[in-house]
């Protein structure tokens, strides 16, 4: 039993065995991850909601949410790059490229942690400015981001280190660490918020992630069979380095202009004047958060199942692999997602007692559910492509269909709705409406251009190319 029990925290070769199954034990593990990640920004709204701080708390948390993403985004590109090439690596075989990389990573996390310590306080208040923090919410948001960046080193850190875990296909152990710092940020929320209001929220968070990150560091000190960090390991290597910055930058800009764009909503959002649409907004968010969860989860699991089979040279298992991830991935969302609206409601209770405020939101719910089922075939494709070396593309697919469709729609129906006299809720409801148009429209793209190969250009052609000059040999 203990070996069985010790074995589930191993790394998985994902070059070996079933694809679907080897991607079922990686995928659920992640979910169960995901899942307590979501936990802590839940956690605090939920935590806040039902404080004494009320409606004007809770939309502080919302709105520190574009800005915080804004200034990580960058870094959590990096810490996917990172995670990309470690299953490489991992599937190779090649110790010293792990170690190399995984060393400079940490040196890498060092510098962006004080780089963001610095920058992050000095322009959160014009940030909040910028997408029109209503004046109730602007000091408990501000304080929230500052402590935030403050401790920002265990964020970076856990993202990190928990990204090369799960490039080592050990998605279980960032779980463990994942669901017992959960439950100690949950401890520490309740704690705080009443004296400390929003910011004791995000001390509370802050101290959380450390524990989370030094647990993610033990665990793989203990994996001295695969790799062994040495001090040279920590010099920036500008092979890895640049390898790292490809891989990761494009994901990393993709997200930081996805948090542009957000903000540029979250003033649309604020500018109808509204408490509750601003709450509502925060808590259809939340809930959508679980909502994709799956969808994310097998997107991560595609790219380290890429990965480790490019870097193995077993390409035959590509193409069976996506179609059996794909096939679990929809069926997941296809029975989340009724799921996540008939428990709607006492989801939404969660974060308030009042009822309009529910209503409000779970009709925003109803519009988005078809865009669930979309982005599962989105996630796991584009998951793939990042897998195979090929970050460009589902980066421009994101872009496009973000700031190229959903801006100019989101303002464009709500100012159509309002010079036809729609009513507020209507105009509301187009804000919602323009993301679930842009969702369909990522999946028919990144659909297609999957279809047309483009991305194998980066890794499976030039290995195809390989293997058949080692066979003619």
């Amino acid at each position: 039993m203990l070996a069985k029990l010790k074995a589930l925290f191993t790394p998985r070769d994902m070059s070996q065995g079933t694809p679907w199954r080897r991607i079922a034990e990686f995928a659920f593990p992640m979910l169960i991850g995901n899942f307590a990640q979501q936990l802590y920004n839940t956690v605090d709204a939920v935590v806040v909601g039902n404080s004494r701080w009320g409606f004007a708390a809770l939309g502080a948390v919302g709105n520190a949410a574009p800005v915080l993403n804004l200034l990580l985004a960058l870094f959590v590109g990096i810490s996917t790059g990172a995670g990309i090439l470690v299953a490489q690596y991992f599937g190779a075989r090649d110790a010293k490229g792990l170690s190399k990389t995984i060393g400079n990573c940490i040196t890498i996390t060092a510098a962006a942690s004080l780089l963001i310590m610095l920058v992050g306080p000095l322009i959160t208040g014009p940030l909040l400015r910028a997408v029109g923090t209503l004046p109730s919410m602007y000091d408990g948001c501000r304080a929230y981001l500052n402590i935030y960046f403050y401790g920002i080193a265990g964020f970076f850190y856990y993202n990190i280190l928990a990204g090369v875990l799960r490039g080592l296909g050990d998605s279980l152990s960032a779980l463990g660490f994942l669901l017992l710092t959960s439950l100690l940020n949950i401890v520490l929320d309740l704690a705080f918020v009443d004296q400390m209001g929003v910011a004791g929220v995000a001390l509370a968070t802050v101290i959380a992630q450390f524990v989370s990150a030094i647990l993610c560091f033990v665990k793989l000190l203990t994996m001295k069979s695969l790799f062994a960090l040495k001090k040279s390991d920590f010099k920036i290597d500008r092979h890895y380095l640049s390898w790292i910055v490809r891989l990761g930058v494009p994901s990393g800009l993709n997200q930081a202009l996805f948090s542009c764009a957000m903000m540029v909503v979250q003033r649309l959002i604020n500018g109808f004047g509204s408490e509750m649409f601003t709450a509502c907004n925060v808590m259809v968010m939340r809930v959508d958060g679980y909502a994709m969860l799956p969808n994310f989860s097998f997107g991560q699991a595609m790219s380290t199942y890429a990965g480790q089979n490019l870097g193995a040279k077993k390409l035959d298992r590509l193409a069976s692999g996506t179609r059996q991830g794909l096939i679990m991935s929809l069926a997941t969302a296809l029975v989340l997602t009724p799921l996540v609206l008939l428990f709607g409601p006492a989801l939404m209770r969660l974060f308030t007692p009042e009822q309009a405020l529910i209503d409000l939101s779970m009709g925003m719910m109803y519009i988005l559910a078809a865009g669930y089922i979309a982005m599962a075939v989105t996630q796991v494709l584009a998951g793939v492509m990042r897998g195979a070396g090929d970050t460009l593309t589902p980066m421009w697919i994101t872009l496009g269909t973000t700031i190229g469709l959903r801006l100019p729609l989101a303002y464009g129906l709500v100012a159509l709705a309002r010079g036809a006299g729609a009513a507020v809720l209507v105009q509301q409801q187009m804000v919602f409406v323009s993301l679930l148009i842009s969702w369909l429209t990522g999946m028919a793209v990144t659909t297609a251009l999957y279809r047309r190969g483009v991305w194998k250009k980066k890794q499976v052609e030039p290995l195809e190319r390989e293997l058949a000059q080692a066979g003619g040999r």
